[in-house]
């Protein structure tokens, strides 16, 4: 009974090393690769590319004051709606104190005269009335007289004008009011009540009160590399997609390529600018990020397939792909290829619809 018991432990154990000899052994061999095949078909070709930039107002105008002085009051704030005209804001002047002595001592100068040239032309009229001297020698006087009268004017004024900002004659024209040049809304107000400003004039652009621009009229800044610049043209038609309005889209039409570009982070970068079609429902504020879709080619309705097919010869530009002649039994086949939209290429020739390509393996 033991060694029956010892024949059949034994026998076990020896049909379980076999069957784990076999089951490692089918394991480890490796199983036959199938490949999947696809075939070319009729799709149209896009190539395009993508310039980022900005949406900004065709017309942006900073206000500058005309005199030099401090802010007195502010009448608008960013956002506001101002037609040309509309008051900005208020400059006090404030005057040098030698230029007024010396318009105040102009005008004493002015009222000494005066008073003495009245004296005598009330003398000689006196005379001219009694008929003791002629009308010819008493013009001279009439004319010295409103000479003065007119001097006296003219250095009230200056002395107002220095003082002031303004003179008496002027009424509501006074530089001392900062009026916007332009329909538009107010952008930005970077000054406050108390600041000082600096007059506009010709050796300082002076100091910006408020930027006003016409939000109705916008367009598109952007940039693209010197390598598709020469495949754009003027009029050609943009499609703009605002990061801050989700789901909107806008057309553009080209408008502006600088003629020359400038360098950033190793590459030649061109300025482009093109006319942006509102839509009324949408608000765009001055600003906004943007990307612009540029079609440089299209080409509908020809023979295409996936460029991840493709192969190229080392040390050649030749391209080729493996057609299946046989159930998983591939040949290579040279192919001429055009254009191409980074996942699809068009196929010139090499390729018929009913051709079986093989897909490559991912390693």
């Amino acid at each position: 009974m033991k060694k029956i018991l010892k024949i059949v432990f034994g026998v076990v154990i020896i049909a379980i090393f076999i069957g784990t000899i076999v089951f490692l052994y089918n394991r480890s061999k490796s199983k036959p690769v199938v490949y999947e095949t696809e075939t070319p078909f009729i799709s149209n070709i896009v190539k395009k590319t993508v310039a980022t930039g900005s949406i900004v107002p065709r017309k942006e105008i900073e206000i500058k004051p005309q005199v030099s002085g401090i802010i007195q009051e502010i009448y608008v704030v960013p956002g506001n709606k101002v037609k040309k005209g509309d008051l900005i804001a208020k400059v006090k002047v404030i005057p040098n104190m030698i230029n007024l002595n010396n318009a105040e001592n102009r005008l004493n100068r002015a009222k000494i005269s005066l008073s003495d040239a009245e004296k005598i032309y009330k003398r000689q009229k006196k005379l001219f009335n009694d008929g003791v001297i002629a009308e010819g020698e008493f013009q001279q006087y009439d004319l010295s007289y409103l000479n003065s009268k007119e001097e006296l004017d003219a250095a009230e004024n200056n002395f107002q004008i220095i003082k002031d900002g303004v003179s008496k004659k002027a009424g509501q024209s006074t530089n001392t009011l900062v009026r916007s040049t332009i329909n538009g809304t107010v952008l930005d107000v970077p000054v406050e009540e108390g600041n000082s400003v600096i007059e506009s004039n010709t050796f300082n652009a002076g100091t910006t009160i408020a930027t006003v621009a016409n939000l109705g009229k916008m367009i598109f800044e952007g940039k693209i590399d010197e390598a598709e610049v020469g495949k754009l043209h003027v009029n050609m038609p943009l499609l703009l997609t605002i990061g801050a309005l989700e789901d909107a889209k806008f057309n553009a039409k080209l408008e502006y390529i600088s003629p020359k570009g400038v360098e950033e982070n190793g590459a030649v970068q061109f300025e482009i600018k093109a006319k942006v079609a509102l839509q009324d429902t949408l608000f765009i504020r001055a600003g906004y990020s943007a990307n612009a879709d540029i079609v440089l080619e299209k080409k509908d309705s020809i023979l295409v397939i996936p460029e991840s097919l493709l192969n190229f010869r080392k040390n050649t530009d030749s391209a080729f792909v493996e057609i299946e002649t046989k159930p998983q039994e591939f040949e290579e086949r040279d192919v001429e290829v055009g254009l191409s939209d980074g996942i699809n290429i068009e196929v010139l020739s090499g390729l018929t619809k009913k051709d079986k390509i093989k897909v490559p393996k991912l390693e």
